[in-house]
Formats: structure tokens, C-alpha cells, sequence
């Protein structure tokens, strides 16, 4: 059994000298935005790096932003209250990225974009891309005051704070990502990503570290099934039924294509580097990383699961591990990491926040300027003004998240229920527009738009199952599938219906 020691004494909060370190990090962050301001003289340069970025730091910079806030602090309470299923997750890393690298960027990669959902009007119309561009800015507006509003809340507990000040603190993140990504484009983004995948990554390998200090070895490790945990089922068509381990590397890939399919901030990542291979190679690191982070988060989950097991003591009045599990990550840092160590890892928690916010902002901006202001601009503008007015857009994007972070607080579940039943309702019917455009070969304008929204419509059914129609809910893993079968089936079934044989949608000379 563990000893009372340095890392279990709890500490009032965070020390001074964490609040320097953390000072310190924002300062970097800054700096760097400062820096790469000098830089930015075209929009080409502001939006994709002049197309010519290392993929090391592209592939880093893609994984850092789709991990994001959501992942670093859900994972270990889900892990805490239902068990390790979500490992089941990494699963699907290699069947994505087969799919990703060898199949979706190439066909990205014919085009120089700035903009993902140009390619919608060359394939299906005005009418496709302007309603691919809309989806994105929403889902990303959304996934971006998610993140933001659970970032505040991790950070209310490291800081002892009360309800009060999660506007301020909500604010205080969003100004420090606003500011240096608004200021530097994508390449201060890139960078600051690494710095940052650097800082969440080492933050997790800490805490496990710590416990393991304190347990005097693995002890922590778990070897029987948890008494608090129930059976995980291989699958169940039983919409009752939470989670099932198919039902996770399913819902895993489908996200993972998807996003890498449709989002503006995994396309743009691939137009910054120079061409197919080295967007391919990118991928792969971004692979390689998302499978060494869901294994450690998963060990820091258990490790942590443990700790506060030994000392329920240290939980919060009245809590168990169960009940408290969301808190005990941000909990751990403030209280039982020794000085220092704590202004690291909340500067990790920063990091996540803010890798999500700077792409989520560089990106949004990027396509109201492509795909609405420079497209139906009937004026010329210099370089100096388009790079000015991007950056207005990214402070105005930054500003609108900040203020609409509060309305998550009206979204019911866990960490990871709140996101997926929030920033997955778009994902499968972005893609849909993509898939109909560059693989379909008879697809139309009518058939995209018509299984692009049906399936937004049955994405929100069923995440809002309880409160719209029933006191029981439907898990969360039908959100993906359900939405993908439904807006492919009337996709290509509208599209068949309206297409003329003399006006076929022609993608690719390969598309089926």
C-alpha cells in the first residue's frame, strides 16, 4: 500500500512558482505569434505556410488540434468511471490511416486549395460549397466553445475558484489563442502546436509518474475488473447499451475518415506541405502520435483511478471516484503534483485548449475569406489588406466562441457525451459532400444537399433522444453510423434520381 509522501499532501492550490511557469508559457506563445506577424505578407503565406511546411510539424500540429481539450480531460474520467474499453479505440488508427493516406489526400492533393470546400464547387456547384462552408463553421464554432468551456472548468478546480469566474477564465484562454494565432497565421499556429503536444504529452506522462513514485512501482495498475465497472459487451444492437468495444473502433474510424475527409483544418494541414507523399508522411506521424497518447492517457486514467482509491479522503466532500471522476485529472495537478511540476501540466491543459482554438480560428477564417468574401468580392484588394482583414476575421471568430462557450453548460452528460453529442453531429454530413463529390460519379447538386441534411437531422435525434422524445437515451456510438448510412443512402439516392446522363458529376477518372 502506499506511504503518506510529498505527492500525496495536499496543497491549498497551485504555488506561485506554477504561476510563473505558467506566465511563462503564455509569454512564449506570444512571442512566437509576434514574431511570425513580421512574416505574414500574403494570405497564401497567413492561411497554408507557402505551402512548403516540414511534415514533422504538420503532422504534430494535425494531431494536437483534433485532440484538443475534449480528449486530455475526458479520457481519464471516462476511463475512471466506465473502464480501459476506450482503448479499443486505437484500433482503428491503422484502418484510418490507410483509408486517410492512400486514398483521401491524394485526391486533395490534385488541387492547390486554400479552401477544402473549393473542390465542392468544381464537382457539385455554388450550392454544395457554400453549404459545406457553413457546416464547417458551425461544427467548428461549436467544437471550439466546447473545449473552451471545459478548459475553464478544469481550470476553475486547479485554481480553487468559484462558478463565478468561469467567464473571466473563459475569456483569459480564449484572448491568449486569439492573439498569437491572429498575429502569426498558420505557421506561428504549426509551431506552437508542437511546443504545446510537447507540453500535454510530457503533462500525462507526469502524473503517471508521480503515482508511480508514490505506489513504490505498478501497484496502481489495475489486474481485476473494477467493481464500479460494467461488462463491456463486443457490440449490441440494444440502443440502451453505452458503449460496446465495436461500437468504439466504429465510431473512432468513422470520426477519424470523416474529419480527415471534410475539415478544414485537417485539408489545410495537407495543402501547407509540399505534395502527396509528404502530406502522407504527416498523416503518419499524426497516427504514430494519436496511438502513443491513447495509450498513455489510458495508463494515467488507471493510475489516477487508483491514487484517489487510496486516499478517498482527498476526493471532494461527499464524492466518490465514480461521481468525481471528470474532476480528478485538474484535481491531481493542483493538489498532489509537487511545486512546479503543477504550473507544467496546466500549462498542458492551456496547451490543449489552445492548440484547438488557434486552428479552429486560422481555419474559419480561412474560408469566410475564400469561400465568401473573395468569392463574391467585385473589387481587387492588395495582399497587405486580404492579410488584414484575415486577421480581423480571426479576432472576431475567437471573440464569438468566448461569448457562446456558456451555452454547453445546457448540454447533458459527461465529458465525452457533451462532445459527441455536440461537435459529432456535422462530421459524418461534411464528409458525405466530399465522398458524393469526389467518388460518385452520377451524384448531384440536389442528392448532396438533400443526404447532407437528412443526416444532420438524424445526428441530432439521436443525441437528443431524451430530451425530445424519451426518457431513455440511445448511446452515443449510433450518432456516426446512423448519420453516415443515412445521408450515403439518400445521397446516392437522390442523386440518382435527378442526374442526366449529359451532365454526370466527373471526379476523378479512377472514382467508382
Amino acid at each position: 500500500m502506499p506511504s503518506p509522501d510529498v505527492y500525496y499532501e495536499t496543497s491549498a492550490g497551485l504555488h506561485w512558482i506554477d504561476g510563473t511557469v505558467i506566465v511563462a508559457y503564455i509569454s512564449g506563445m506570444l512571442a512566437l505569434g509576434a514574431y511570425y506577424n513580421r512574416r505574414q505578407n500574403s494570405v497564401d503565406e497567413y492561411f497554408v505556410g507557402n505551402r512548403g511546411m516540414p511534415p514533422l510539424l504538420i503532422g504534430i500540429s494535425l494531431f494536437a488540434t483534433l485532440m484538443s481539450t475534449i480528449s486530455y480531460l475526458s479520457s481519464p474520467g471516462e476511463i475512471i468511471k466506465y473502464g480501459p474499453y476506450m482503448l479499443a479505440g486505437v484500433l482503428a488508427i491503422p484502418v484510418s490511416y490507410v483509408l486517410v493516406a492512400y486514398v483521401i489526400i491524394p485526391k486533395f492533393m490534385q488541387y492547390r486549395l486554400t479552401s477544402a470546400y473549393e473542390l465542392l464547387e468544381m464537382k457539385l456547384g455554388l450550392e454544395v460549397r457554400l453549404l459545406g462552408a457553413t457546416m464547417f463553421i458551425v461544427l467548428r464554432l461549436v467544437w471550439m466553445a466546447v473545449l473552451l468551456n471545459f478548459a475553464a472548468h478544469a481550470l476553475l478546480v486547479m485554481l480553487d475558484l468559484d462558478e463565478m469566474w468561469l467567464f473571466p477564465v473563459t475569456a483569459g484562454i480564449g484572448a491568449v489563442a486569439i492573439a498569437y494565432s491572429s498575429m502569426g497565421g498558420l505557421r506561428a499556429v504549426v509551431i506552437t502546436d508542437f511546443v504545446q503536444f510537447l507540453l500535454l504529452f510530457g503533462g500525462a506522462v507526469l502524473v503517471m509518474a508521480t503515482v508511480t513514485i508514490h505506489f513504490g512501482g505498478f501497484d496502481w495498475f489495475p489486474t481485476e475488473w473494477q467493481p464500479h465497472w460494467k461488462k463491456q459487451k463486443l457490440f449490441s444492437f440494444n440502443p440502451d447499451d453505452r458503449l460496446t468495444i465495436l461500437g468504439v473502433i466504429a465510431m473512432q474510424s468513422l470520426w477519424t475518415v470523416c474529419t480527415a475527409g471534410s475539415d478544414q483544418t485537417a485539408v489545410q494541414r495537407y495543402m501547407a506541405t509540399s505534395d502527396a507523399k509528404a502530406a502522407r508522411k504527416a498523416y503518419l506521424i499524426n497516427s504514430l502520435a494519436s496511438l502513443a497518447v491513447g495509450i498513455v492517457m489510458t495508463c494515467m486514467g488507471l493510475s489516477l483511478m487508483a491514487f484517489f482509491n487510496a486516499h478517498v479522503e482527498a476526493l471532494p466532500d461527499g464524492e466518490s471516484v465514480y461521481s468525481a471522476a471528470d474532476t480528478l485529472f485538474p484535481r491531481y495537478i493542483s493538489h498532489h503534483l509537487p511545486v512546479g511540476l503543477s504550473g507544467l501540466v496546466v500549462s498542458a491543459m492551456f496547451a490543449a485548449a489552445m492548440s484547438s482554438i488557434d486552428s479552429g480560428v486560422n481555419s474559419i477564417s480561412a474560408v469566410v475569406m475564400t469561400d465568401f468574401i473573395d468569392r463574391f468580392r467585385t473589387t481587387s484588394l492588395s495582399e497587405n489588406v486580404r492579410v488584414r482583414v484575415a486577421q480581423l476575421l480571426a479576432v472576431t471568430v475567437g471573440v464569438i466562441v468566448v461569448g457562446s462557450s456558456g451555452l454547453i453548460e445546457l448540454v447533458p452528460g459527461n465529458l465525452l457525451e457533451v462532445a459527441k453529442r455536440t461537435t459529432g453531429l456535422l462530421v459524418t454530413p461534411l464528409f458525405t459532400l466530399f465522398f458524393l463529390a469526389i467518388f460518385v460519379r452520377f451524384a448531384t447538386p440536389a442528392g448532396a444537399i438533400s443526404g447532407s441534411l437528412c443526416g444532420f437531422a438524424i445526428a441530432v435525434v439521436i443525441a437528443f433522444w431524451n430530451p425530445l422524445f424519451s426518457e431513455d437515451s440511445v448511446t452515443i456510438t449510433w450518432i456516426n453510423p446512423l448519420a453516415f448510412t443515412v445521408s450515403m443512402s439518400i445521397g446516392c439516392g437522390v442523386s440518382w434520381l435527378t442526374h442526366r446522363p449529359n451532365t454526370v458529376n466527373t471526379p476523378d477518372q479512377d472514382s467508382a
